[in-house]
């Protein structure tokens, strides 16, 4: 997938993804990707804030369900196992570092925050699988290990089901 099968926000779907978050949305730009519901499930958002203020996370996770079940993969200390795995398995450390020089050529194609800014822990660990899941719903399977990873253990636990439209986000905490 690329930016432009990405699809403008409407303002329904402005309405729910400050359902989703439990605040207005700031610095959309598209929705990346929908829940099976239909919904919103990943955002692209501007490099920057409507102050200018840098906002490295050009792919946010807004579905209430994939925060939810992701929170409790983090929780789970996952993220520090993937983090070893890089310094033992020198492939995945390679399409981890594609993954982040092509974060950040989409990113800094809407608008340059330089290389020292980047999203997810990328390149030297993992810091939020937030991130990395919805980098891979926005642009697809083998762009981010650590992305399709966490897309398919959501998989074995039974995501995609139901409709979580409704349901109002926490904070995300990475």
């Amino acid at each position: 997938m690329n930016e432009t099968d990405f699809e403008p926000v409407t303002d329904a779907d402005r309405e729910i993804i400050a359902q989703q978050l439990g605040r207005p949305p700031r610095a959309l730009r598209a929705v990346a990707a929908r829940c099976p519901s239909g919904h919103p499930s990943v955002v692209q958002t501007s490099p920057r804030l409507e102050d200018g203020t840098p906002f490295p996370t050009l792919y946010y996770l807004t579905c209430p369900t994939l925060t939810s079940l992701v929170g409790k993969l983090e929780a789970s200390g996952l993220m520090k196992e993937m983090t070893a795995r890089l310094g033992e398995d020198p492939e995945l450390a390679g399409a981890y570092q594609r993954a982040h020089e092509s974060y950040l050529a989409q990113r800094d194609a809407i608008d340059p925050l330089g290389h020292e800014v980047s999203a997810g822990g990328m390149p030297g660990r993992v810091k939020c699988l937030h991130v990395h899941l919805a980098h891979t719903l926005a642009c697809g399977p083998g762009v981010n290990p650590f992305g399709d990873e966490t897309l398919e253990l959501l998989r074995t636990e039974g995501w995609p089901s139901g409709d979580c439209a409704p349901l109002v986000q926490t904070e995300q905490s990475c």
